[in-house]
């Protein structure tokens, strides 16, 4: 189904700089809006209930599971991720753009439900940067990191399968990158179509 609003998934390796971008695109741009993913990971930091992700225990994902409520889930990092359909398509009804922060497998999984969903895929500008990030944030200990890194060569390996890639060196430059991948999706025929099908009508255009 057709929905006015967009669709925008947004995947990196740990350390990319993913959430950081995506937020200040919020900031920027009230037209976007999180769809948020439940976990059965703990929080981190001043992480909270509802706002960065639902953390629920393994036994009720269990049971989303089981009730098909995810679009997608996957293990990621030794804990569980899923994004429910139902809040995705009543934002987007509603005429939401929405914007999704999950892992690769999330996002071609996300594209094969919605076609129209436009991926992104955030790389770091070097293996050393990645690494430094990584340890700045001072969240994890050596071998979590060390872990982390190994999954970023096969997460790194999936850029290919996205349609827009931007490689954050320098925030800004990333940020406007970003900003202009979804100001463009939203000047598409097939969007401004959707989004003022009245315009379309009253028009003649088809």
């Amino acid at each position: 189904m057709d929905y006015p609003g967009n669709l925008f998934v947004v995947a990196a390796p740990s350390g990319a700089g993913k959430s950081s971008l995506v937020n200040a695109l919020q900031e920027l741009d009230a037209g976007v809006r999180p769809s948020v993913s439940h976990t059965t990971r703990p929080p981190r930091g001043q992480e909270k209930h509802g706002r960065e992700y639902y953390f629920v225990a393994p036994d009720e994902f269990d049971a989303m599971v089981r009730g098909d409520a995810f679009v997608e889930w996957a293990h990621v990092h030794g804990h569980r991720y899923g994004t429910s359909k139902k809040a995705i398509e009543e934002r987007m009804a509603q005429g939401a753009d929405v914007i999704l922060e999950i892992d690769w497998q999330g996002a071609l999984q996300i594209k094969r439900v919605f076609a129209n969903a436009v991926l992104m895929f955030i790389l770091p500008p070097s293996w050393d940067e990645l690494r430094a990030r990584l340890q700045r944030r001072g969240e994890d200990p050596p071998e979590v990191i060390e872990l982390r890194l190994k999954n970023a060569a096969t997460e790194l390996a999936q850029a290919r399968e996205f349609d827009f890639v931007i490689i954050n060196e320098h925030f800004e430059h990333a940020l406007f990158d970003l900003k202009a991948i979804v100001h463009a999706q939203r000047l598409k025929f097939s969007s401004q179509r959707r989004a003022r099908a009245g315009t379309f009508k009253d028009l003649g255009i088809l």
